[in-house]
């Protein structure tokens, strides 16, 4: 049996089909400095995942239902009675203070939405440096270390106009703050970047801690490069700067946006 949690907070696991990665995760999850509960939820049950949910003593829950991402999150993130989640990410990875630091940033304030991290990329096997890309968006994501001004609705939407500069599966959702089911946009690739345009507009704090302490996996069957493939992320990236700004500088924008693609293509 885990040890009891020390936290009031989950890690609730996405988890599809037979990842190879998801043990990885699990372990990542498993060994954080702070003890949290760990669920798994997923759309398609098998003996792979139960049998590494039975090795570590995690409960699994079962959406019933076909596998769309919304829903997918929706319901994780519902099944978790703790007043802070982080919907995980079956093939990333949280380094063991990831928890650690994100509650001990959340406990400074009463007012927090969400909190979230610096991360870096896994390309095969390596956690690689910094590229371009996320150079740009940590610099977006300045701003918010800035005490006074993280709940100003103009600096939380700043950090949002010029890309999502928050990566989804770094986020620690406040559910007292929140409330259920948060994932309601009608966009398939850009629903987190929808979902925290929206949480940017209500009332709350973003708690940005500036430490890579989550590492993201970028590889070809990823669903962002299929999104990247079949261009439905461009036409939502499109949608959301519109949300932004007038449709010129969004053309603008754009000349230069689709150029981190080539992250997903390396």
């Amino acid at each position: 049996m885990r040890e009891e949690f020390s936290t009031n907070h989950t890690f609730a696991v996405c988890a599809y089909k037979e990842s190879e990665h998801l043990e990885t995760c699990i372990k990542s999850l498993v060994n954080q400095t702070s003890k949290s509960k760990i669920i798994i939820s997923t759309s398609t049950p098998n003996d792979y995942i139960y049998n590494i949910a039975k090795k570590y003593d995690i409960p699994v829950y079962n959406t019933n239902s076909k596998s769309d991402i919304q829903d997918d999150w929706n319901f994780a993130y519902n099944k978790a009675d703790t007043d802070y989640v982080t919907v995980a990410h079956q093939d990333d990875i949280y380094r063991k203070e990831y928890l650690e630091c994100v509650m001990e940033a959340c406990n400074k304030y009463d007012d927090v939405s969400i909190a979230f991290t610096d991360y870096l990329p896994i390309k095969g096997d390596k956690v690689n440096g910094r590229d371009k890309n996320s150079k740009f968006r940590r610099l977006l994501r300045l701003p918010l270390k800035i005490s006074p001004l993280a709940n100003k609705r103009f600096v939380k939407r700043g950090c949002l106009a010029f890309g999502n500069s928050i990566c989804c599966p770094s986020v620690t959702y406040h559910k007292k703050m929140l409330g259920d089911t948060i994932f309601t946009s009608e966009l398939k690739f850009g629903l987190d970047w929808d979902t925290f345009e929206k949480i940017a507009s209500m009332k709350g704090r973003f708690v940005y801690v500036d430490k890579p302490v989550m590492c993201y996996r970028v590889y070809e069957g990823a669903t962002t490069n299929e999104f990247i493939v079949n261009h439905k992320r461009e036409k939502e990236d499109i949608y959301m700067f519109n949300k932004f700004w007038p449709e010129f500088i969004t053309k603008f924008i754009m000349k230069f946006y689709v150029k981190a693609y080539d992250t997903y293509k390396e």
